[in-house]
Formats: C-alpha cells, structure tokens, sequence
C-alpha cells in the first residue's frame, strides 16, 4: 500500500466479497420470508405514493457523502447480513466494539484541546480541566512549533501562542506539565513534522519527574502522510519524514511500550472537504502504509500494530459517522489479519480518538454551536470511540474561553452519565438502516483501496496529487448544495437573523506571549552547556547519513541538554531539504 508493490489482487478480492454477499439470503434471514417481505415493502411504497401525492416535491434524500437513502429499510436490505461477520464486542472483527464492555466498565476518555500561549497559561488551563472531570490531556501547539521553529524566528514573529502554546525548548515543556501527575493521566499531542522531537521532550520531562518513559501512556500524532494528503504542515519531503517516523516506531516499540507513536488521522482529511467515506477510505489506507512501513523497518507486525492509533471527525450526518467507525473497525481487523498476516489481538483493535467536526462550527449564532457539538459526539459515543474531544461553541471566532471550554466538558459529561448511552455495548446494532449503511461504507472504502493501489500506493497517490484532487472536488460539491440552500446550514443560509458585530467575548492573545517566550530561550542559551548541544546535533546529522543508525536516541540526547526544537529540526533540513507540493490541476 505505501509504494504499490503487489496488493491489487487482494482489494479486488476483498470488493467482490463485500459485493457477493449481497447475492444470497445470509443464515439469519429465510429466502421465502425475504420474497415476502418484498412484497410488503412494494404495498407500502404505493400506500407512500398515495400519501404524497400533491404534496410540494421534496429534496433528493441522501447522505453527506451522496449515498442515495430509501425512505424505508427492512430485513430485506441486510438479507446477507452473517452475524459472524458482525460478532460480539471485544472479538473479532470488533464491528461491535473492541472492549466487551465498552463503556458499562469505563466511560471513554474525555479530553479537551488545550494549549495558547505561554507554557504558563497552557498549564494553568490543563490544571482547571482536570480539576472539572477531565480524564486526558490534548495539547494543541501554535504554528512555529508546528513547523519547527523556534519563537525567536522571524517567521515566527506574531504567531507565537496565538493557536496553541509555543514550545521552543524542553524548559517550555517543563513548565506545561509542572504539577501534572503525569503516571496518572495520559497525554495526547497534536504534532506531525517536529512530532519525534516533542516525543523525546515528553520522555525527558516524565523520566525528570519520575515517570521513566516506559510508564509514560499517550499519542503523538506524526501522522505525516495526512500532511500531505490535507493539513500542508510538513517540512521535509515525504521520503524523509517517513524515515524518521520509521525510526520513532522502532524507538517506541522498544523504549515507550505504552506510547502509541502514530495517530492515523482521519480528522484532517475531514475538515478539508472530504466525505466520510473518503475519510475512512484514505486513514486507512494511510494506516496499512504505516504497516507497511513498520515491516520495512525489520519489525513483525504483532510487535508494533498494537500501538497504532486513530483519530477520526464526527460531524453532522449522525447515522454516517455511526457506520462510518463500525465499518473502520470491521475492515482494519479483517486486512491486519488477512493480509499483514497479525495473530495478536492487540493488533487487530482500532482504537480512535474522535474530535467534533471544526468545520461545522459557525460564527454566526455560535451558541448553536453548542447542539451542534452534542450531536457530533453522541454519534462519536454510539460509534464506539475511545476518546473524545469536544468543540468549544466559540471556536469559529477564536481560541475558546474557559466558559466554553468547560460547557464542551460537560456535553461529554452529560452523555455519559444522564443519557443512559452508555449501558449497552453497540445499541444501534442490528438497526437495518444503520447494518446497510456500515456494509455501504465499507464496500466503497475497498474500492478506494483499489484505486490507490493502482495508482501506485499512497504514496504516489499522494505525490501524484490524486487524493487532494478527490478532497476538492468533494469539497467543491459540499460547497455548491450549502450555497445553493440544498443543505441546510441553521443560522446561516437558513433562519438567519441580524446579529451584533460580536456576538460572544472571546480569549485574547496578546503579545506579552512571545516576549517572554524569547525571553526564556535566551536564558535556555545562555545557561546550557553548548558543547554538549553541538555534539548532540552532530550525532543526528551522522544518524540521517545512515540508514541503519536510529536517530530517535541522539535526538533524546539533544533535548535533554536544552537543544532546541529549531536547532533539531534545521540539522534535518540541512540533511534532507525542504519539499514544496507540486501544482496539481
């Protein structure tokens, strides 16, 4: 799947089971039964017919990512439906769940995106979530962190702080997590191209305050392919990040037992345009790329896919997300198993993180917001997730308050303990509507497979600018029925009313942020020993000359002596040079 070498067979076969089962009456369902059934349905259609007629015409029904809808679904639409191929929660093909308690055990980690300005400010926000139920943390970072450069940069000049905290030196992490218990809670950071140099950051901030690195429980996510593929946020080409990412699994795998080292992400790819199926179908495929990769790493399968994570959107259309994760987890046990050959368990779990759909977000009534928000995270809650992160009603305006980062805490809170969700694993299982939609998702995210695989691999279907061209057009369609009032958008193409200029207070970021960020650095320079920092760089310079050497290690060595993130990334673009996307038509 990374390169194309060979699979095309196996997505061929895998779409013709998935179409085949179709053909025949499954063992739960009666052929006789089914045929009459059939004839029912057709009664109904004209008792339908009867009803509507002379009534205004109504809207084509579909789903977001243009699945036409029936008006009704019945036993006859999941006739194939083998309830071996559906199985209980916690066992293969985990379609139901990977836990067979799911959240009757434990509610699913609740985490809230924290992270804006100073360390300082970041820390004090972790503390009030956790003191207000949170069970995880998110740590967002602002834009020089996340293309590696450090606050004194002149790019960096008036971004430092501004969406998400600025780390330019381990001292900045020291102060993030001063006073967190960090053996604990578990921590999620949301960082692609310098994601090996905050991980290593993380290993020497836990292993300062007692946590060794084995202890320490998380994700980063370094999901470099997504970058590409959505989020533009890279800084070397393709062939070099994906070396480094090579180098932290190996690393990882064997020094952060408990540290899951990718987080496949879905959410990226969501919020730039696509649909859902095109979510699905393209995580996962940078998944198996990822597989594909651990393998090219000397690693047997079952030692690193239990580490693998995912991260996926849920957004407006509730029964797709729902089908969406059930069909995800269905095909990723089914192709670990199959065709990568795993025998752990472990292995054949996707466990996800879901976040909220930014996108869906409005600036414009942003306290509907609020309902918007529940929606997507009951339909994240009902899909399965193991995490959860909730949007804040006003981050269509800025970075949000505490106000509303506290009522998207309790949106989850209120989920898990006043709805009653919780209490059945699965409780949309065995819905016809929802088993047909899953089956739908999952044949069309095998086609894709096909297509990328011959088209290559995911690589070359990134570099060759296939998946962004499908994104966009998705996009543009998504665009075209919004405007057009074929999709409804409460508050803004519909239902629109005269609003104050600024409807809702926001938080405010301030320049005080990079002055004392630069401030910091400065005395991080002046009181390191420079000697130790020099030697440590060179060693990563002589690791990416070689392909054996694992960089991971001398990477730890220079964060550990104040080596900034700036100073690490840089030796990478002297090695590696900088990539720009090629224009794609």
């Amino acid at each position: 799947m990374l390169r194309g070498d060979g699979g095309e067979d196996y997505w061929k076969r895998r779409v013709g089971k998935v179409i085949a089962k179709r053909k025949a009456a499954g063992p739960l369902y009666d052929e006789k039964a089914i045929r009459d059934l059939r004839q029912g349905v057709k009664q109904w259609e004209r008792v339908l017919e009867a009803w509507s007629k002379g009534k205004a015409e109504r809207k084509v029904f579909q789903t977001a990512s243009a699945i036409p809808l029936k008006p009704l679904y019945t036993p006859a639409d999941v006739k194939d439906l083998d309830y071996s191929e559906t199985g209980f929660p916690g066992v293969y093909p985990y379609l139901r769940g990977v836990y067979p308690d799911m959240y009757r055990g434990r509610p699913w980690t609740m985490r809230m995106f924290s992270g804006f300005g100073t360390p300082e400010d970041t820390n004090r926000r972790l503390k009030l979530l956790l003191q207000r139920g949170e069970t995880g943390l998110s740590i967002a970072f602002d834009m020089p962190t996340l293309y590696g450069y450090d606050c004194d940069h002149q790019k960096a000049h008036g971004e430092v702080g501004r969406c998400g905290v600025n780390v330019s030196s381990l001292k900045d992490m020291e102060a993030i997590f001063d006073g967190v218990p960090l053996d604990e809670v578990s921590t999620s950071m949301t960082i692609n191209a310098p994601a090996a140099v905050l991980t290593c950051m993380y290993a020497a901030v836990g292993k300062k305050s007692g946590v060794p690195p084995a202890k320490l429980r998380g994700t980063v996510q370094a999901d470099m392919l997504k970058e590409y593929i959505a989020q533009k946020e890279w800084v070397y080409p393709p062939e070099a990040h994906l070396r480094i990412m090579r180098d932290l699994m190996v690393f990882c795998t064997k020094e952060m037992p408990l540290w899951n080292y990718i987080s496949i992400s879905g959410y990226h790819i969501r919020e730039a345009g696509s649909s859902a199926i095109q979510e699905l179908a393209f995580t996962l495929a940078d998944g198996f790329g990822y597989v594909e990769l651990g393998k090219e790493a000397g690693l047997h399968v079952d030692e690193f896919a239990p580490r693998l994570s995912f991260f996926f959107n849920s957004t407006m259309d509730f029964f797709e997300e729902i089908a969406k994760f059930r069909a995800a987890r269905r095909i990723w046990a089914t192709v670990l198993r199959e065709k990568y050959g795993a025998k752990d368990p472990r292995s054949l779990l996707m466990r996800f993180h879901t976040q909220t759909s930014g996108a869906s977000l409005t600036w414009q009534q942003p306290l509907n917001n609020i309902v918007r928000t529940t929606i997507e995270a009951l339909a994240g809650v009902l899909g399965g997730t193991q995490s959860l992160h909730t949007n804040s009603f006003d981050e269509a305006w800025a970075l949000p308050t505490e106000k509303a980062v506290e009522v998207a805490l309790r949106t989850q809170q209120i989920i898990a303990e006043e709805t009653g969700v919780s209490s059945v694993v699965d409780p949309l299982g065995g819905s016809y509507y929802v088993e047909w939609l899953t089956e739908q998702m999952e044949e069309e995210a095998y086609k894709y497979f096909d297509r990328i695989e011959s088209a290559g691999g995911i690589l070359k279907a990134i570099t060759s600018g296939y998946l962004q061209r499908e994104i966009a057009e998705n996009s543009y369609r998504l665009s075209k029925r919004a405007e057009s009032g074929e999709d409804s958008v409460v508050g803004v193409n519909k239902y629109s009313v005269e609003e104050e200029e600024k409807p809702i207070e926001t938080l405010k970021i301030d320049f005080k942020a990079q002055r004392r960020q630069i401030q910091r650095l400065k005395q991080v320079k002046k009181s390191r020993d420079s000697a130790k920092v020099r030697a440590a760089l060179d060693k990563i310079a002589r690791a990416y000359e070689s392909e054996r050497e694992n960089s991971i290690y001398p990477m730890l060595e220079a964060v550990t002596a104040y080596g900034t993130l700036g100073e690490i990334i840089e030796v990478g673009r002297s090695a590696f040079g900088e990539w720009k996307e090629p224009i794609f038509l």
